[in-house]
């Protein structure tokens, strides 16, 4: 069994802003309660239990309305947390779950209609190998794409941006909105001309993509501040700024130290570092994410 994860962080950096009405947290994940929702048997990581209002508790002590919650690895292909959130909070959250190809037409059709506007699909490998356990890969998306596509859905893939290159030509069959995590989960010590991180910014520039500009905790070497990420974050909002959304990816899993848990103040900060005018800012946290999920739809 994997080690518990570490909680996320109850207090917060007072946020430097003013945050737009109907800002949104594009990339979370919620567990439990687990006497209701268990984790999946086999998996990569324990988290701790942080359910639907605890998420809604995040979103209101930031000052957002709206969030998106992904389900997780450590979920497998159960939705059933996400789906309930859904239903509690319909006006709030927006949903992208995780599925095999053997899915049918009338259950995603009923997903949609519960607001899950994507599916995600881990393609996410180092140097060759998953990273994670229980991720659906390129097979089943490439099965799942004309469903994608009837009922107006996108694909949201988990994978490393060196890798695109490769993958690009098989991706772009797909004929579906692609959503990359975390700004192709790159490391700066991979420098910002790496091919692969280039490849991304041109999808992006050409609208065959959006991408999330999560994640800095985990890209970045300089834990706590992450201005190494600024030049990343900068190069994907000058490529296409109409496709780009942020998240706080709370609860902030994977850490067992506890020094290393992100601060949500911290990580909402760091956003306004890199889109320093209001429309901008505007654009990542409200208009993209209603576009995207279907907000006030």
């Amino acid at each position: 069994m994997s080690n518990p994860c570490c909680p996320p962080l109850d207090t917060f950096q007072k946020v430097g802003f003013n945050i737009p009405e109907n800002a949104c947290d594009s990339h979370a994940h919620i567990f439990g309660p687990y006497a209701q929702y268990p984790l999946a048997d086999e998996r990569s990581y324990t988290p701790a239990e942080n359910d639907a209002e605890r998420f809604i508790w995040h979103l209101n002590r930031l000052g957002l309305q709206r969030g998106v919650l992904v389900t997780a690895s450590a979920c497998g292909t159960d939705n059933s947390s996400v789906l309930d959130a859904l239903g509690k909070y319909p006006d709030r959250l927006r949903g992208v779950a995780v599925c095999d190809q053997g899915i049918g037409l009338p259950v995603l059709k009923a997903w949609r209609e519960a607001g899950i506007r994507g599916l995600r699909f881990n393609l996410y490998k180092l140097n060759g190998q998953a990273v994670y356990k229980n991720g659906v890969g390129l097979q089943a998306l490439e099965a799942l794409a004309p469903l994608l596509r009837d009922l107006d859905m996108h694909a949201q893939i988990w994978v490393h941006a060196p890798d695109l290159p490769e993958l690009a030509p098989r991706l772009a069959k797909l004929k579906v909105p692609l959503v990359v995590d975390h700004m192709g989960r790159m490391n700066v010590a991979l420098g910002i001309d790496n091919p692969g991180f280039g490849k991304l910014c041109a999808m992006l520039a050409d609208g065959s993509v959006w991408t999330k500009i999560s994640g800095a905790d985990r890209n970045s070497n300089k834990k706590g501040h992450y201005d190494d990420i600024d030049a990343f974050a900068e190069r994907i909002l000058k490529a296409n700024p109409d496709h780009v959304v942020w998240g706080t990816d709370w609860p902030h899993i994977n850490y067992f130290n506890e020094a290393d848990v992100p601060d949500d103040g911290v990580l909402l900060n760091t956003l306004r570092r890199w889109v320093a005018d209001e429309q901008s800012l505007k654009k990542v946290l409200v208009d993209n994410p209603a576009n995207l999920y279907g907000f006030g739809a």
